[in-house]
Order: C-alpha cells, then structure tokens, then sequence
C-alpha cells in the first residue's frame, strides 16, 4: 500500500500563506527587535493597538498585490514582485499613519530595518513555499467519471484554476466497454472493474462524478465507489468541484435540476445588509464625482486632442428587473463608432482612440456612473449592464442569461476582476457564472474581495 499524500485545498493554501505571512513576519520583527534593541520594532509587536493596523495593512496590501492567488505564489519571479510591492506599500503606508503605529524613532536606521525584516521574512517563507509546498509532492489526484467525449473539456476546466489539482485518470461513463479508449495526454484510461486497484496504487484521494446519464454507472462500478467511500476516499459531483476551485458557476452542465445550483444569497433581500451597502454606495459615489470634477479639465483636453467627440455619452442599459436606463461614461471611442449596427468590444478595437484607450485602462471613462449609482439605477459591486440587443441575442442563446437581472448591475462585479474584457457570446458564458455566483454567494467578505482586486485591476492597468 503507498503512503497517504498529503494535499491542501485551495482554501487552505490560501489560509497557510495568510497565517505565515502574519505569524513569521511578527515573530521576526519580535526577535530582531529585541536581540539587537531596537525599540521601534518592539514597539510595533508588544502593543497590541499597532500590532492590529501592521496585520491588517499587510493583509490587505498583499491581496491587492495578489500575494494569495495561488498561480503568482507559485512562481518565484513573481513572488518576488509581489513580494516587494507588498513590503514596501505596508511599510510606507504603516509609517505614514502615526495615528495607528507607533512614535517614530530618533534613529532613522531603525526604519530602514524594520523595511528590510518585513522583506527578507516574507521573501523566504514565500521562496520556501514554491519550492516545496508548491511541488508535485503536494499534489491532489482525482479520478474523474464522465461521458468519453466530455475528457478534455472537463480536465481543463479544473487543471487550469487549481495548479495542485491533477486529473490522473478517467472512467468512461458510456454504457459501452471502455477497452478500446484512449489515454487523454498523461491522464490514464481506467476500466471500470479496475478502479478500486487504480485510486490505491496511484494515491487517489477524489473521485468526481460528472456522468451525464446514469446508465453508465453499472451495479459494479457504483460497488467499487462505495467501497472508496467506506475506506474514506471523497466522492464529489463535479459541478460542486467546479464551483469549490472556479469561483463560478457551471451553467453550461444544468438541466432540468437547475434548482440545485441557485439557492441564492439571502443577502440578496436582507434590508439591514442592503442599507448597509447603499450607505457605503452613497459616501463612495459623493467621493467619486467630487474626483471626477477634479479630472474634467484633464480629461476635456485629452478629449479634444485624442477622441475628438463629446466629452460624455449616454447608452442604454438592461438593469434591475429587466427595466432600462441610460448609463453614463466619459467617450473613449471615435464618434460614429456603430454606424453598421451594435458589436462587441475587441481587444485592439479600432474604434478606441489612444487617449480612450489610457481611460478604459484606468477605468476612468466609468467615473461618471457613479451618477448612476447615486440615483439608484446601479450599485458599485454587481454584474455589469449590458446593451440590450446583447441581452435579447445571448439571452436567446443562453439559459439564465436574464438571471442576473434579479440585483442591481454594479460599477465592477466578480466577473470584471477574475475575467478579461468579453468579446464573444462564449465569452459571455464565462462571464455569465462567474455573475450567478456572486448572487449566490453575494456577502460583505465577497463584496471586500472584490473592491481590493478592482484596486489591483487598476494599478495593474488591467481594464479594456
């Protein structure tokens, strides 16, 4: 029998890198503090009161630098950027907030210090986990049963969120013998009499079930997963799989039982945690348009030197409720920009004029929605509107497309931080789960999530 592999979730990984971060770094400042008498440093760890805000600032500025998402903590060159940023940001912003840290020292180079052991402490505990926490020793493998001809489109689905999850074979879930398939890359094709020896020999810890019809689990196939079951082995459904490591929901493989995967948040009536928010959407919108005044007279002259058009323009929405408004942006297209009818917005769009271009990737052309907000047709964080003739052509095309409509669209959303720009109905799709879990899952620590990575969108100049 091999040895038990030891495997993290992607929820515990991420719990393992926010622990450590914490603990090390305090600890290190701690002790090199007091071995060499350094008051500063002691002073940030002993009170309690600035020990909170230096945790909390390190927390949120190593979110926003994506030092949690578990592709960049993988790699090391990118460690190291995030790292650096994180460091830094946390330091400056940490001493730039006496209020919340401690009375700054007499001897300046305790300040230098105290910026190169939040460093050094974060770069080798991160450099520590690539090379070892990160490695094929960690790896989760699963089994998958599904129909033959959904392989490819099932491994890939998973594989390329979770680096540490590995598909390392298959079951075929089709009523015929499985003895003439072949392997799909490294990923083995298992006959269904030879499961249990193949989970044992290869240290499998999850079998996913993704069979669209049942027939195919034969009486000796649905024995051996509940002897797996018995010896402790997990047996998941692979849209609950899907949904666990991809942050979205998987549309494209519901049926009739479409219920199943919309028990949608509560939050989505709660009247305490809807005022809650609209009093923070109010404050952040007052904050936004008294911004954007600020920028009209940067903005007017980038307008008349690259875009040539209106400063504004207006265009028609789908919002709550399928009700239609006008939303309001700064121009970043050529004027007559759809005198040949309503298309997507591509990558290298020719239609977008340089200065645009600046402000889609700033995001500043979506400034002048926060009007929108504070007349309630949108709120900051929910799915983005979309044009009308869009939403009759996908919604044609695409169950619960208009499911999103049941809140309010917001000014970013979940689908905007984890997706690029969509071009095409398939990229609709992606967008479309990534919205319909936001509304199952909507809540303040969602909501949080997303504002700090609109704020790494932003400084990454990510927006299109």
């Amino acid at each position: 029998m091999p040895k038990k592999k030891i495997h993290f979730e992607i929820s515990e990984r991420k719990m393992i890198l926010r622990l450590f971060d914490v603990v090390l770094v305090l600890v290190a400042l701690y002790f090199v503090g007091t071995f060499f008498d350094l008051d500063y440093l002691e002073a940030v760890v002993s009170s309690g009161y600035c020990a909170l805000f230096f945790v909390l600032y390190l927390s949120v500025f190593a979110t926003i630098f994506e030092m949690y998402n578990l592709q960049v903590a993988s790699n090391e060159f990118q460690v190291l950027k995030s790292t650096l940023l994180t460091a830094s940001t946390t330091v400056l912003i940490y001493l730039l907030t006496p209020v919340f840290s401690p009375e700054l020292p007499s001897n300046r180079l305790q300040i230098l210090v105290f910026s190169g052991v939040v460093f050094i402490t974060l770069i080798f505990w991160r450099l520590f986990y690539v090379q070892f926490l990160a490695s094929n020793r960690f790896l989760q493998n699963a089994v998958l049963v599904c129909d033959k001809d959904q392989v490819e489109e099932l491994i890939l689905g998973l594989e390329n969120i979770d680096p540490h999850y590995k598909i390392v074979g298959y079951v075929s879930a089709d009523t015929t013998e499985n003895s003439d398939f072949k392997h799909y890359h490294y990923v083995a094709s298992i006959n269904k009499k030879d499961l249990a020896s193949f989970v044992k020999k290869n240290g499998v810890s999850e079998i996913v079930i993704a069979a669209q019809k049942t027939v195919g689990i034969t009486a000796e196939l649905y024995q051996q997963l509940i002897k797996l079951l018995e010896s402790g082995k997990l047996i998941r459904e692979y849209t609950q799989v899907y949904e666990s490591k991809t942050y979205r929901i998987p549309v494209q493989y519901m049926a009739r039982d479409f219920y199943h995967f919309f028990p949608f948040s509560r939050n989505n009536h709660n009247k305490l945690y809807l005022a809650i928010v609209r009093f923070f959407e109010i404050g952040l919108s007052t904050i936004g348009l008294a911004f954007c005044l600020i920028l009209i007279p940067i903005i007017a002259l980038g307008n008349a030197l690259g875009n040539s058009g209106k400063l504004f323009y207006t265009q028609e929405r789908v919002g709550k409720n399928g009700v239609v408004f006008s939303i309001l942006k700064f121009r970043s297209m050529k004027n007559n920009s759809e005198h040949n009818g309503a298309v997507f917005s591509t990558n290298g769009d020719a239609r977008i004029t340089a200065f645009g271009k600046f402000m889609r990737k700033t995001r500043i052309d979506e400034f002048p929605q926060f009007l929108n907000i504070l007349k309630g047709d949108m709120a900051v964080i929910g799915p983005r509107p979309e044009r009308p003739f869009f939403v009759k052509e996908i919604s044609e095309i695409m169950p619960f497309y208009e499911t999103r409509h049941i809140i309010k669209p917001g000014l970013t959303g979940w689908a905007q931080v984890n997706y690029s720009y969509g071009e095409s109905i398939d990229d609709s799709l992606i967008k479309l789960q990534y919205d319909l879990y936001y509304i199952k899952h909507r809540s303040f620590y969602l909501d949080l999530n997303i504002a700090l990575k609109t704020i790494t969108t932003v400084l990454f100049y990510r927006g299109q």
